[in-house]
């Protein structure tokens, strides 16, 4: 970056400064990932130039010819790698995807029914701070309080009670696998459609690790930066009858010129995903995230849900009389990166971490560090305030991310 050295020198540091924050701390963010260096590079890339209103072949702007090119590559290898009948790559992240589908086939104040945040949902669920909203007409299922999770006989009842247009499935905070053939008869039994956020699992589903719900739903979208471990940016898979509705809400409908360089990253990534390094990370993920919950549960955490059958742990630190907001802080300051996050039980104050593994497998970080991993956890939680011991495990962590380098 030595243009970027010259012309802005803070901004270059900062970058620097960021670059060893990565290498430096263990991410178990679990909607964060490492992209390849490939990915980086496109994304740097002279593609940043183009404006690209419309769709390939259907361009508002002159100068197309090799975009209308990476597009259409990025549609095909996505539909093929989720054997999905038609794809949307333009939407600039998962949020701008799910407005989109919203408003394919729904009406201002129509009915949808989505999973609650604290029971696992994400805001764009009609949570009451995201415009979803404000738009349509929301209400939400939740897990069973005991088992804390989904009790389809209950869901059944509420949406025969509630007549939604829509039902949501899918989650940002939900560990275990989701029963999409239940999810689809309990839609059609009240005529609504079935669209499943997946934004999560995304990679999990491409490697052919966990069920798909491409069968059985409408509309599915997803993230390419989270276990997909590609660039920054949203997709949307549908029904065939139902692209041209979601091509029209995504242009013009909800969004302008959309970024080809991050379309770039997605056909990279969705070329990658068939890849053995790519499916070896998506298995390591799933393993790891089952033993950090382990461990974590013989140490006396609480693991919402019972465990994990993705990449996500959402453990309850209020068990162990930590708070969610102290758990992150905590963990930062020894340079384990988490974040807090609402579980089941909660109201106003998040009482649970939700931690991922994708990032720790992309770095090759196996078995017994992830066993060290969860030990240093619960050594720094149980230890709060104690300078000495909260050193002793920032050179722990430190120990660890040399060895296992993000950037070789």
């Amino acid at each position: 970056m030595d243009e970027l050295k010259t012309n802005d020198s803070v901004i270059f540091e900062l970058i620097q400064s960021e670059e060893q924050r990565i290498e430096n701390t263990i991410d178990l963010v679990a909607s964060e990932n490492h992209m390849p260096k490939s990915i980086l590079e496109e994304m740097g890339s002279v593609l940043n130039h183009k404006t690209i209103e419309g769709y390939p072949g259907k361009r508002y702007h002159a100068g197309c010819e090799y975009v209308d090119v990476i597009e259409n590559l990025a549609i095909d290898r996505i539909k093929d790698l989720f054997e999905a009948e038609h794809a949307n790559v333009q939407p600039h992240t998962g949020s701008a995807a799910n407005f989109a589908v919203y408003f394919s086939v729904l009406d201002v104040g129509d009915k949808v029914l989505a999973m609650s945040l604290a029971h696992g949902g994400h805001l764009t669920h009609g949570h009451f701070a995201s415009m979803t909203s404000k738009c349509f007409d929301f209400q939400h299922y939740n897990v069973d309080l005991d088992t804390q999770l989904i009790d389809y006989d209950a869901l059944a009842k509420q949406a025969i009670e509630f007549q939604p247009k829509m039902l949501v499935a899918g989650a940002s905070s939900y560990p275990r696998l989701i029963d999409y053939e239940r999810m689809f008869q309990i839609a059609k039994s009240v005529d609504a459609y079935l669209f499943v956020d997946m934004a999560h699992i995304a990679g999990l589903v491409a490697a052919r690790l966990i069920p798909s719900p491409i069968q059985y739903a409408d509309f599915v979208s997803f993230t390419t930066f989270k276990t997909m471990m590609g660039g920054r940016g949203g997709v949307i898979l549908c029904k065939q009858k139902y692209a041209d509705a979601v091509d029209r809400s995504v242009f013009p409908g909800t969004q302008g010129t959309s970024s080809v360089s991050n379309i770039a990253a997605k056909a990279t990534i969705a070329k990658l995903a068939k890849e053995d390094d790519f499916i070896n990370i998506q298995k390591q993920t799933i393993k790891s995230a089952k033993l950090l919950a382990y461990s974590l549960e013989k140490k006396g955490y609480h693991i919402v849900g019972g465990g994990t059958d993705t990449h996500q742990v959402v453990v309850d630190v209020a068990t162990k009389g930590v708070g969610g907001a102290q758990a992150e802080s905590v963990l930062e300051s020894i340079g384990i990166i988490t974040n807090r996050n609402f579980i089941p039980k909660d109201d106003k104050k998040a009482s649970g971490l939700r931690l991922g593994t994708g990032p720790i497998s992309v770095r090759g970080i196996e078995q017994d560090y992830v066993v060290q991993i969860a030990n240093i956890i619960d050594e720094a939680l149980m230890n709060i305030g104690d300078i000495d011991v909260m050193q002793k495990l920032k050179c722990d962590v430190e120990d660890i991310c040399k060895q296992f380098p993000v950037y070789k």
